[in-house]
């Protein structure tokens, strides 16, 4: 059976800890030390906080060897992003200047022709579904024309419905 022992300061830093932290499992574990330094059984700890004992010794080991901040959450990495954060400035200005404004002859983006694009200039592959949520990331929505909230040219309305007018009589 794993003893612990706090001195006074130790245990205020554990007890503000569990007060104020957010993280329900670092209160949880703060809890566990707790308990055991009033050297509560290990398997009443265990069933209380619904883990294993092993949980709770590996928890009472780690603060033993690394204090409070064995405690912690450690999260791994994570795969690395398929798009470089370095590149997000560049792809935001893609999507506010539109295809047009690439020298591409669309009204608007697609996701997929965004990825397209962006292989083409940069050499990175992506999915389409890999461009939609780093668009989401970065709140941009491609198939905006603009992000400027102007009403239509009523000139060029006028000629767009002569244009249909005739398009529909022949």
């Amino acid at each position: 059976m794993i003893s612990i022992t706090l001195s006074p300061s130790e245990r205020h830093q554990v007890e503000e800890t569990f007060k104020t932290t957010r993280d329900r499992r670092l209160r949880d574990r703060c809890q566990a030390i707790l308990m055991a330094e009033r050297a509560r059984p290990h398997h009443h700890i265990a069933t209380d906080l619904g883990i294993t004992a092993r949980t709770l010794q590996r928890w009472l080991n780690a603060y033993r060897v690394r204090g409070l901040a064995g405690l912690s959450i450690q999260w791994a990495t994570g795969r690395t992003p398929s798009i470089p954060a370095t590149l997000a400035p560049a792809i935001l200005a893609w999507v506010k200047q539109g295809p047009a404004g690439c020298g591409l002859d669309r009204a608007n983006w697609t996701y997929a022709e965004l990825a397209t694009y962006l292989y083409q200039m940069q050499g990175i592959g992506v999915s389409e579904t890999t461009m939609r949520m780093f668009c989401t990331k970065h709140g941009v929505r491609p198939y905006r024309p603009t992000y400027q909230y102007l009403k239509g040219d009523p000139e060029k309305q006028a000629v767009a419905r002569q244009e249909l007018d005739a398009l529909k009589k022949s």
